[in-house]
């Protein structure tokens, strides 16, 4: 069973829990300008995250949704549709009953709602807290199993498991698949995750994630051990090529 520490039960006035931060205007993580919440937590430890001080749950700063709900709704003329709010991470979650109630007051308030996930998670977690989710944006690290776990020191079938839920409940899902030369461009990974993806009902695009350093000072910061120091960025060429991968699927793809 995996651990879903929750500061709060649900009978509490205002549920509590904790983010690393917020992004007020944020346009890449769901359609139209979006409030992101960065929520604090992660059961993974991929080897490129560019948020790796969200690791840990206790390390955030406590919060209460009321106090959430005040701040989004200041941002109400910018965020209007097809704008709205994201959880994102770390994993959302880590913190299933303080996602579900963020969500549903924010369903209240008329936000679209999007919800940024690894799926690594028991699937009557995900289920409660999906009821109040418009998008979700699922990141399938790797396809084969071996190479996930290499990227995320986890197993791939919990996420794939609830990708085959979203298909069933035809829940509206972006795949997101981070490419990184010489750890997931292998052409067998790429070809399975595209098979696989083609086989969901639901998909409404395939985002192509190029490799980046961006957060390779925070691990610096933080005395962790980044791998990737001299794991160079996917050419163009490169991009191109997993993009045609997927679309010869006959699936939506963005890079």
């Amino acid at each position: 069973m995996l651990s879903h520490p929750i500061a709060n039960s649900e009978e509490s006035t205002s549920i509590a829990g904790r983010i690393h931060s917020v992004e007020t205007c944020g346009t890449v993580d769901g359609p139209g300008i979006r409030f992101v919440v960065f929520m604090q937590g992660c059961p993974l430890r991929c080897l490129y995250c560019h948020n790796p001080d969200c690791r840990y749950w206790k390390d955030g700063t406590p919060t209460t949704v009321d106090q959430l709900i005040t701040e989004i709704q200041a941002y109400a003329p910018y965020i209007h549709p097809p704008g709205g709010v994201t959880l994102s991470g770390g994993e959302p979650l880590m913190q299933p009953y303080f996602a579900r109630e963020l969500l549903r007051r924010c369903k209240e308030h008329g936000f679209h709602t999007a919800l940024d996930t690894c799926g690594y998670t028991p699937l009557h977690v995900a289920e409660e807290v999906l009821d109040f989710v418009d998008l979700v944006l699922l990141d399938i690290k790797s396809f084969d199993p071996e190479i996930y776990t290499k990227v995320t020191s986890v197993a791939i079938e919990p996420t794939l498991t609830l990708a085959r839920y979203l298909s069933q409940i035809n829940k509206p899902t972006w795949i997101r698949f981070v490419l990184v030369p010489g750890l997931t461009n292998a052409p067998h990974n790429v070809e399975g995750l595209a098979d696989f993806v083609a086989t969901l009902q639901n998909v409404e695009k395939v985002e192509v994630l190029p490799f980046h350093k961006m957060g390779e000072y925070k691990w610096k910061q933080l005395g962790y051990d980044y791998q990737l120091t001299n794991t160079p960025e996917p050419t163009p060429e490169e991009v191109q090529q997993v993009v045609d991968i997927f679309k010869q699927r006959g699936l939506v793809v963005s890079s």
